[in-house]
């Protein structure tokens, strides 16, 4: 052992130092100060994957040499609780998205926006998220149309649910003012990026109104879906924002990012939100499974009702919101529709923001494992039921 102890954190067993064993599918490693054989367990710097922590670890073979780099990180062995394993896990989670959030920073002007404006010549939106194509009967040219305005409702949206997302990111955290400071700077910095994703949306609200028509409408104003959200407890906020901010990232992995028929502008928005929200979407997991740990079971129960009373309430606002949207491409289209036309073109419109919003989030394989993990089967069953009308 050279100059620190290092100890091997395995769940519900002690396993030798080089011994090839993983128990509870959960290893990582931890020191302690020089010369201290008890106290507090300090993260290492070099803290492991993730990936890397579901692992086997590498045997050790008595007839091989041993370099000077490998002795020095010998481990030695000691019992710890599956509560400390996991906090250790939480604390190099939080040093990670401050770490990527650092290096990652953008502005708006300099990075961003760029002195560019909008193509108007290109879809916002990507075709597996706005579905136009399942409305044939449209041309190219009202597809594109129908297209930006889903993109303009798209950013909007966003905007919109990230005044109660940092609401919601300041409350939580007072948890951590006495704690874990590093922490607390990963709540902080979320807190400032949302803040700065909130300008770069009313922004970009402002350029595209002034190259689209008049006539467009966000239905629901923030401050007032904000007093709505946070009136519910902060485990089904916390799963919202979860879904919201997992949802994110599979769009623009899947759908913007590999789609060449955009706007460039309007496909950057998206790439810098996402660069920042893949931190965030990992400190709403972080915090959802604090909050968690708080609750009895009544009262997770009770927060299960809630996440679904919530869920209703995006739905509404998608309703009135596909509605409006419909009343504006109908408005400013260059001829008119049938009867028929007309109530596909609507039906479709709720089609895309339900799968946008809330049916593409739901059928995220994190966020179900998250949830599931979580939660009873019994308490899914009604989650499921209560989703089965908006798929």
């Amino acid at each position: 052992m050279l100059g620190e102890l290092s100890y091997v954190v395995t769940v519900g067993n002690v396993a030798p130092a080089g011994s090839n064993l993983v128990v509870g599918e959960l290893r990582a490693e931890i020191l302690l100060p020089p010369g201290r054989d008890g106290g507090t367990f300090l993260p290492y710097r070099g803290f492991p994957p993730l990936s890397r922590l579901c692992s086997p670890a590498p045997a050790h073979h008595p007839g091989n040499p041993t370099t000077a780099n490998e002795e020095s990180n010998m481990q030695v062995s000691a019992p710890i609780s599956a509560n400390a394993a996991a906090n250790v896990l939480a604390a190099d989670r939080y040093a990670r998205c401050v770490e990527v959030s650092r290096r990652v920073r953008w502005d708006i002007d300099e990075d961003v926006i760029r002195g560019r404006e909008f193509d108007y010549g290109h879809k916002f939106l990507p075709d597996g998220l706005s579905l136009v194509r399942e409305l044939d009967f449209l041309d190219r040219d009202e597809q594109r149309f129908l297209s930006q305005i889903q993109g303009r409702t798209y950013a909007n949206i966003f905007g919109l649910v990230e005044r109660f997302i940092n609401a919601k990111v300041l409350e939580l955290s007072r948890h951590h003012w006495f704690g874990d400071q590093v922490a607390l700077e990963a709540l902080i910095r979320f807190s400032e990026e949302e803040l700065k994703h909130q300008e770069l949306f009313r922004r970009i609200e402002r350029m595209v109104a002034e190259g689209m028509p008049e006539g467009y409408t966000l239905v629901a104003d923030p401050n007032d879906v904000a007093r709505i959200v946070l009136g519910k407890s902060t485990w089904s906020v916390l799963g919202l924002t979860c879904h919201i901010e997992l949802f994110t990232q599979q769009h623009y992995r899947q759908s913007i990012k590999p789609c060449e028929d955009l706007s460039d502008l309007y496909k950057d928005v998206f790439l810098y939100h996402w660069r920042e929200e893949s931190q965030h979407a990992i400190l709403d997991e972080l915090e959802w499974r604090a909050e968690d740990a708080r609750l009895n079971d009544l009262e997770r129960d009770e927060a299960v009702n809630d996440l679904i009373a919530l869920v209703a309430a995006v739905e509404g606002i998608l309703k009135a919101q596909a509605q409006a949207d419909s009343d504006y491409f109908l408005a400013h289209a260059y001829r008119g529709f049938t009867a028929a036309e007309e109530a596909r073109i609507r039906d479709g419109m709720l089609k895309a923001y339900r799968w946008q919003y809330i049916v593409s989030g739901v059928q995220d394989p994190r966020f179900t494992g998250i949830l599931g993990e979580l939660i009873t089967d019994a308490q899914m069953a009604r989650i499921t039921a209560a989703l089965a009308p908006m798929r």
